[in-house]
Formats: C-alpha cells, sequence, structure tokens
C-alpha cells in the first residue's frame, strides 16, 4: 500500500525580475507502508520546501501531494487541520519544545481532544518506550539535547501517525546521540507501521534508511551513501 505519493511536483519562487528559484522542480516519488525512506540534499536543495508542500503549508505550482490515496490539496480547511493533527506527525528539532513545560505536557500537546488522566495515559507508555521513565516531570530547560528530541519523538508518535516527516532530527547532535536516536525513531515507527520520510543532510544519518534519495536544484534522483556511513545495531549493510 503506497501512503505517499508525490505527482511532478513543482513549487518556483519568483525574486524581482531574474531566474527564478526551482525549489521543487517535477518531483514524483512513492513511499510504501511501513517504509523508512531518506531524502538527502546540502542547504538550499529544496528539502524545507518539499516538507512544506507535504505538511500542506504551501500549496505547488503543479502536481500533487497524495497520502493514503487522498489528493491533500483537495481539502477543506478542517479536513486539513485533521490530516495535520491524526495522519502525520512532523518531528523537528527541540528548539519547538515550550520552555518551563514538562517533558509529559509537551509529548502529549497534540492529544488536544483528551482531557488531563487520558492524555497521560496515552503519552506515558510512550515517553518510557524512549527512556524518559524518570524524565517526564522535569522542565524543557532541565533535560538533555538527547532528552529533548526524544520528547520531540514523542510528540509527533503520540497520535499514532501514518506518515513521520522527520526534518533534520539530528541535525544538533553528535554521532553517538544521532546513532540512538534514529536507532530509537526507527525501532518505533516499524512496532507503529508508520512510513517515514528522514529529511537530512548527513550522509550517516541517510544510510539507516530502506531507500535514499537525494535532492539537488529542486529535482530528486537516487542516491547512494559514501562509504562513511555507519550501520544500526542489527542491520547489516
Amino acid at each position: 500500500m503506497t501512503v505517499l505519493e508525490l505527482r511532478e511536483l513543482l513549487k518556483h519562487y519568483h525574486v524581482g525580475d531574474g531566474q527564478p528559484i526551482r525549489a521543487v522542480d517535477g518531483v514524483s516519488m512513492r513511499v510504501a507502508s511501513g517504509e523508512f525512506v531518506a531524502l538527502y540534499g546540502p542547504s538550499g536543495s529544496g528539502k524545507s520546501t518539499l516538507i512544506k508542500l507535504i505538511a500542506g503549508a504551501l500549496r505547488p505550482d503543479r502536481g500533487t501531494v497524495c497520502v493514503n490515496d487522498r489528493d491533500i490539496f483537495t481539502l477543506s480547511g478542517a479536513e486539513l487541520d485533521e490530516y495535520r493533527l491524526k495522519q502525520l506527525g512532523i518531528i523537528g528539532s527541540p528548539h519547538s519544545l515550550i520552555a518551563g513545560a514538562t517533558a509529559l505536557k509537551n509529548a502529549s500537546l497534540r492529544l488536544i481532544s483528551m482531557r488531563g488522566r487520558a492524555k497521560k495515559e496515552a503519552t506515558e507508555p510512550l515517553l518510557i518506550r524512549l527512556g524518559l521513565e524518570n524524565r517526564m516531570k522535569h522542565r524543557t530547560e532541565q533535560l538533555s539535547l538527547g532528552e529533548r528530541q526524544r520528547v520531540v519523538i514523542a510528540r509527533a508518535l503520540v497520535t499514532n501517525p501514518s506518515l513521520v516527516l522527520a526534518d533534520e532530527p539530528t541535525g544538533n547532535l553528535d554521532q553517538k546521540l544521532t546513532e540512538d536516536i534514529l536507532s530509537l525513531l526507527r525501532e518505533l515507527c516499524a512496532e507503529r507501521n508508520a512510513t517515514v520520510l528522514l529529511v537530512t543532510h548527513d550522509t550517516h544519518a541517510a544510510s539507516i534508511a530502506d531507500r535514499v534519495f537525494e535532492l539537488r536544484d529542486g529535482r530528486l534522483k537516487s542516491y547512494e551513501p559514501a562509504d562513511t556511513a555507519y550501520t544500526l545495531p542489527g542491520r547489516e549493510t
């Protein structure tokens, strides 16, 4: 089953009288249920624009974004909000956490339809699975960078989304923390049969994926990670 399908997606920016910036230039891609796909590219390659298009935060100039066989740009405003809340999980940087809020509160923010006890019961097992059993009542500023990133992962997965967009989730972490976080992310998403699109400029991070694509100057092509890539525990190259 195909969870994410991009069809000839195009988004250009026009600045002054110069040539348009071809941020996304005819991108087509299919990602199956439960698949872990990496999108590798340097800064300015169009990765952020593509993520915004898949999240419905930008409208394309042409082409479609289909998630679970629905073109998201045919949805009403309310349906698009529901798509972002229930079908989509976005993992960004730890800077998105609320200062002064506990790990438990940060992780449960997307459970807007639940009351306090229900939120806690839905969120605690996920935080425990992420190794934060003894850190749930700690505020953001009391957590290490790696712990904060795990809270961000919990917040994205707490609604059991079918599609997870991981936007440079380890960009500020060292290699050891990167390995730990990506290993956990892959395990959790496999357990939940969640489809993952990992966006990264790091060849090490890209190497954990089932498939890797490169986005350069808005165009998509196949990519093979360099021989500097590492292998996560339990995976063979």
